[in-house]
């Protein structure tokens, strides 16, 4: 992704806690720019479902700035964020009101004053990107638990929007479906042109998919680049109760406990097998 281009999203956040006085949010600056599929990355009450919250506007109480396109996204009403930004929970339950999948997908375009045609020509369209065609008149209460989720991203598709905050899209995934959800991201990243921020706690995913990714640990970032630059030894990943890739973990041990001689530590297959490929040759 060539770096010149525009800031989608900037945030920076000094400080948040909750109305019981915990603190949730401290030293986080993130800027996220057109086009990018981000990673925040953290282990269970990192602090990352709320840092999504603060992006989307749902959460304005914090010491700090949050900028969409360049405007305060506290200044800006709710229909200005969510004409370009929309965040899908971790629970698609949680976000699925309607029957069916067609009057699901389309109440929001319905709501932001779109002629029927234009609404069915948004619905039609978001179900196809999510590979989701001929289920319009499907029960939401029949579709399998990663069919909701797709649903959800469909629903924000159809209101035009051009940046997704996700919360944990693997989460209740076997892992096939997982791949599959993370394939359909990428898709939507790369070929639609869709900003994508992903909380997650999946490290093995992280190397095959994304740009770039921040570690969350109790709610500050603590490192941030990319996959390579992040992923450097075990033991500053279990300070932050995360681990290394598998891959990059067995390559790891084998370069510094079994003195094999390794010019860099993989964080995939293809690249393992180009490293092995190095030494045996």
């Amino acid at each position: 992704m060539p770096p010149e281009q525009e800031t989608r999203l900037s945030l920076v956040v000094d400080a948040f806690s909750y109305p019981d006085g915990t603190k949730a949010l401290s030293s986080i600056h993130i800027e996220i720019k057109r086009g990018e599929f981000i990673g925040i990355l953290g282990s269970n009450g990192s602090g990352k479902t709320t840092l999504l919250k603060v992006m989307d506007g749902l959460i304005k109480d914090f010491k700090g700035k949050v900028l969409l396109d360049g405007k305060d996204i506290r200044k800006l009403s709710p229909k200005e964020i969510y004409r370009k930004m929309g965040l899908i929970f971790q629970n698609p339950d949680d976000q699925l009101f309607a029957p069916t999948v067609l009057e699901d997908v389309s109440f929001g375009p319905l709501n932001m004053g779109f002629s029927g045609q234009e609404v069915s020509r948004r619905v039609e369209e978001a179900l196809r990107d999510v590979e989701m065609e001929g289920y319009a008149k499907k029960s939401i209460h029949n579709l399998s638990y990663g069919q909701k989720k797709r649903v959800c991203i469909a629903g924000l598709l159809a209101m035009g929007h051009e940046i997704l905050l996700m919360d944990e899209p693997t989460a209740g995934l076997d892992p096939m479906g997982e791949y599959k959800m993370m394939r359909l991201l990428t898709k939507l990243n790369r070929e639609r042109g869709v900003t994508i921020v992903m909380a997650t706690h999946s490290v093995d995913l992280v190397p095959l998919f994304l740009h770039r990714l921040y570690i969350v640990s109790k709610g500050s970032i603590v490192r941030g680049g990319v996959p390579e630059e992040v992923f450097t030894a075990p033991d500053e990943m279990s300070q932050v109760k995360l681990r290394l890739p598998q891959i990059a973990e067995l390559i790891y041990r084998l370069k510094h406990e079994d003195r094999i001689n390794f010019e860099k530590i993989p964080l995939t297959i293809g690249e393992a097998r180009r490293e092995f490929c190095k030494i045996v040759q």
